[in-house]
């Protein structure tokens, strides 16, 4: 049987959700069945690269060196172009695009080259309230031009599908909510490392440790993460705070770090790929992103059994149940933050169960191969639906 060829597009293969969101799907797809490729920019950055984690899984992959995240007219028209020419020599069934630029353009130009299905996947809106009005309401248009070039909307959050309604983005025919996916295997036996990687880093038996993995970026909001952790220091010795991840705002959190005098409270193990060593050690996961789609780390601090302490931030309140799992707060309500933490830090019977709580829902409702087989149904029932519209 002849395969059905599948390119995925992508802005950039940096560390991050979308990104193993998406190697993941190529790698796991039915290889009898599916020939997938992943097409993506050449940048990476602080952020670190997933480039050669994709290759060690076998994915075919492309690269097209305009493609930037930037807005760069003579580059975008240039990657327009090569997406088309790409398209068009390799003959694809389906192209499935991700991120803001990759998914304009590569909607675009799948439409060009007369690709019969075209999906997209929101791992988070390009727009936020975050944005300069005018900004915003820019990358709404050209996500309701893409719509129209689109045969499935995918959202991995009904927060994120429930704003693409209320914009206009589409229309409700086209959606569809496949939930991002961990591979839960590998959280099965870290519990054994624990105290190893505690010794590792000097942590004394009686230090709780308050931990988030994920890029120093706006998005993340490290600076009112650091200022939560410097008002929890004041009212609690027996802490400790752990910053996994890189991004543009490093220098800032180091600064901010200093200026609180709070460099022997920090542990900043930089960009790693072992992150599940350092989840090993968290006894309280805090995050603080100011916009989400659903994150993937969110998910894992989870599956290890972690409370999680949050913002209301996209689809963070879809998986994190208040008082249940862990405890949701208003965006920029430092205070909130800081007695939950708090609580958390003085009650082990408690952060216990939220733990088991939050690892049940991700054994139930998370899993990684559901996820695969949810993306092969839809590609499936998309080819059939135009082959019985082209008879």
């Amino acid at each position: 049987m002849k395969k059905i060829r599948v390119l995925h597009p992508i802005t950039r293969l940096i560390v991050g959700g979308a990104q193993e969101n998406t190697i993941f799907t190529a790698a796991l797809l039915d290889k009898t069945k599916f020939q997938v490729d992943i097409l993506s920019g050449v940048q990476t950055g602080s952020e670190g690269s997933l480039i050669e984690e994709a290759n060690e899984q076998g994915i075919n992959l492309l690269f097209i060196n305009e493609l930037v995240r930037e807005i760069s007219p003579l580059k975008d028209v240039t990657a327009l172009i090569k997406l088309y020419i790409a398209m068009r020599n390799n003959r694809y069934n389906i192209v499935h695009t991700h991120s803001s630029k990759a998914g304009i353009l590569g909607r675009l130009a799948a439409k060009m080259a007369g690709i019969p299905v075209i999906v997209h996947t929101i791992h988070g809106w390009s727009f936020h309230d975050y944005l300069p009005s005018y900004q915003k309401h820019l990358f709404i248009y050209l996500e309701k031009i893409a719509a129209k070039f689109s045969d499935a909307l995918v959202f991995v959050s009904e927060a994120d599908l429930e704003t693409g309604l209320k914009n206009g983005i589409g229309k409700k025919s086209q959606y569809r909510l496949i939930r991002s996916a961990i591979p839960r295997i590998q959280f099965n036996n870290l519990e054994k490392n624990k105290e190893i990687n505690r010794k590792k880093l000097g942590i004394p038996d009686n230090v709780l440790v308050i931990g988030n993995v994920g890029r120093l970026s706006d998005q993340k909001n490290p600076i009112e993460w650091i200022q939560i952790a410097q008002k929890i220091s004041l009212e609690e010795d027996n802490v400790v705070f752990l910053l996994v991840g890189d991004g543009p705002l490093r220098l800032d959190v180091k600064e901010e770090i200093n200026e609180f005098f709070l460099s022997e409270k920090f542990i900043l193990p930089g960009l790693t790929r072992d992150v599940l060593s350092y989840f090993s050690i968290i006894d309280i996961f805090l995050i603080t992103s100011l916009w989400e789609g659903l994150p993937r780390t969110v998910l894992e601090a989870m599956a290890m059994g972690i409370p999680v302490v949050a913002y209301k931030s996209g689809g963070i309140p879809e998986i994190v149940s208040d008082g249940i799992t862990g405890y949701l707060c208003k965006a920029g309500d430092i205070e909130s933050m800081v007695k939950r933490s708090i609580f958390l830090l003085k009650n082990h019977l408690l952060r216990e169960e939220m733990g088991r709580k939050g690892n049940l829902l991700i054994r139930n409702d998370f899993d990684l191969q559901v996820m695969i087989e949810h993306i092969s149904k839809l590609y499936t029932e998309l080819l059939t639906q135009k082959q019985i519209d082209n008879e």
